[in-house]
């Protein structure tokens, strides 16, 4: 109810209370007129009865909020004078009956957060709801991200875990996992491809004919000169050369290819297995290593890359957060969904949720309950004596009035009783 429903109602109550003492105390003088003769004598019995029962109700109930007009009688005003007492046992009946450890996890076995959080996310309404308010939340927070603080965050954590990761010994397992049934001799076999399929090229060949015969130009100046007078062309001489050249490196290309047992394959095997070796177990080689990995993560363009990640990061999730398709949404909505039929249709997975949500209800709770008790304890506190009275009043005052009632009716059957016991007794 309202306040001022529950003001109105107190109100009409009061009155209707009142009424019946007025009422009592007209049949009381009525009766008192008729010299209670004969049966005015029961009526005279029932009113007088009534009228002390009502006015001892009506102290009673005014008792509890206030002094009874305005007289400092002792123990009245009784909420007020025992705030303090009233507060802390408030909070203790609400701490112990209401939130004690067993009453919390049992209405959570009660409710089944698990199924129902899988009904409401079934919902394709809910499932968008809830992604809008996870862009929502995206954005804001963009607002509030400090860029440099991030960015250096991102720097540091990046240079600590480098720092603490062993480069030579991951650089050493990874070449020994390649070369696991001579996995580094498939690479070799396919560089010499490619270098073949290069050197065929007639361009490749034509650039090997340029240089040949610049290098010649500039080194035997006066033997390229002289083949004009025997009739012979330079670059016809560079051509042959670069032709010959590329069969002659390609017939060795081939041969190594061709050939599992060719020295340069078992050349670099050994080379191969000598860096791993040196990488695994050289302790200097390994700090060569380190030394060159520390002065890369204090390179200034170190910084300037994660700062730019973060950028591209930060632009990207704005653009993103404006567009009516939001990929972030979508995301969220799909999960929230897929999520939603895996706690439908897996009732280990739900019973799984309640089991840590009550877990972490028990580990919780004696917090809780002591927080809840000590804030319930200082508001009611804190109130002043008129916004307790009238807030307390107005919740269960209208229910106290019945008390004046039901004094008021009980009382005049109380002295009918004592009337017709004197009487019979006479």
């Amino acid at each position: 109810m309202a306040t001022q429903d529950k003001a109105l109602a107190l109100k009409k109550m009061k009155w209707f209370a009142a009424g019946l003492l007025v009422a009592a105390a007209a049949l009381f003088l009525l009766a008192k007129s008729q010299h209670d003769a004969g049966a005015w004598a029961w009526v005279s019995a029932f009113a007088e009865a009534a009228m002390v029962g009502a006015l001892a109700d009506w102290f009673a109930v005014v008792a509890l909020f206030r002094h009874p007009l305005g007289l400092p009688i002792p123990h009245t005003a009784i909420l007020p004078a025992n705030k303090a007492r009233v507060a802390d046992n408030l909070a203790e009946f609400i701490r112990d009956k209401f939130l004690s450890t067993e009453a919390l996890v049992a209405r959570v076995d009660a409710f089944d957060p698990a199924g129902r959080l899988a009904v409401w996310l079934a919902e394709p309404a809910n499932a968008a709801l809830l992604g809008a308010k996870a862009v929502a939340a995206a954005g804001q927070m963009l607002d509030f991200v400090d860029d440099e603080r991030v960015k250096s965050m991102l720097h540091e954590a990046l240079r600590r875990r480098a720092e603490q990761f062993d480069l030579a010994g991951a650089v050493g397992g990874l070449l020994s996992t390649l070369t696991v049934d001579r996995r580094h001799q498939m690479l070799l076999d396919e560089g010499l491809r490619e270098l073949a399929q290069w050197l065929d090229g007639e361009e490749v060949q034509a650039l090997l004919a340029a240089k040949i015969l610049d290098v010649a130009g500039e080194e035997y100046p006066k033997l390229i000169g002289m083949l004009g007078f025997v009739g012979l062309s330079a670059e016809d001489l560079g051509n042959k050369f670069a032709g010959g050249l590329v069969r002659g490196a390609n017939k060795w290309l081939h041969d190594i290819g061709d050939n599992p047992e060719h020295e340069r394959r078992q050349a670099f095997d050994r080379t191969v297995e000598g860096f791993i070796e040196r990488l695994k177990t050289d302790p200097a080689f390994r700090a060569r290593i380190d030394q060159h990995k520390r002065e890369w993560l204090e390179r200034p363009e170190l910084r300037t890359y994660v700062n730019g990640l973060w950028d591209e990061f930060k632009d990207w999730l704005r653009h993103d957060l404006a567009q009516p398709d939001s990929t972030l949404h979508r995301k969220v909505t799909g999960a929230s969904a897929s999520f939603a039929a895996a706690l439908g249709s897996d009732p280990a997975l739900r019973a799984s949720i309640n089991e840590h949500m009550r877990d972490a209800l028990k580990s919780l709770a004696p917090d809780l309950r002591d927080g809840i008790a000590e804030h319930i304890a200082a508001t009611v506190r804190n109130w002043d004596d008129a916004t307790l009275v009238r807030d307390v009043e107005l919740s269960v005052g209208r229910d106290l009035q019945f008390i004046r009632v039901n004094g008021t009716l009980v009382g005049g059957a109380v002295g009918l009783i004592i009337h017709a016991v004197s009487t019979f007794m006479v």
